[in-house]
């Protein structure tokens, strides 16, 4: 098995509250990940989740095109922060640590940090990790055009 951590940022023009609101609805993911295209919310949450989820993702590795279901679990949430994990076979696990602060300033900016902690069987580790980082960029950039967009919170 191998880890790897790796950080984003996003900045929108939103109030820090809005950003919770989406962030923590993982069933808005499939609006905002490239990667996935499904989700279901799962009831009752499995043990030690405030909430659960079943995500399908669509995946290529170089000509093949197939696609994975796994588990995600809203593990807290607090006004600023929220912590998931996603776990995928085989043995692919992904933690975020992600937390919003209203940043200082005339502009009306959120920052959402978020830390993203991934371990896999050493084979896919490479694969894994280019993945999710490349996914996770774009999702940076969606969460600040949605956020930033028409009928977001835009500063006056």
């Amino acid at each position: 098995m191998r880890t790897g951590e790796f950080h984003y940022t996003a900045r929108p023009s939103c109030t820090p509250g809005e950003a919770m609101a989406l962030l923590a609805d993982l069933t808005r993911q499939g609006e905002l990940h490239p990667l996935i295209v499904a989700v279901h919310h799962d009831r009752p949450p499995r043990p030690g989740a405030i909430r659960s989820y079943t995500i399908t993702d669509a995946m290529r590795w170089g000509p093949l095109r197939f696609r994975i279901r796994y588990r995600a679990d809203v593990l807290s949430e607090t006004g600023t922060a929220l912590d998931t994990v996603a776990r995928q076979s085989p043995g692919v696990t992904v933690r975020n640590r992600t937390t919003v602060t209203r940043e200082h300033g005339p502009d009306g900016r959120t920052r959402i940090d978020c830390h993203v902690t991934l371990t896999a069987p050493t084979p896919l580790f490479a694969y894994a990790f280019a993945q999710a980082r490349r996914a996770h960029g774009e999702l940076a950039a969606r969460i600040e055009r949605t956020l930033s967009g028409p009928g977001g919170h835009r500063p006056e």
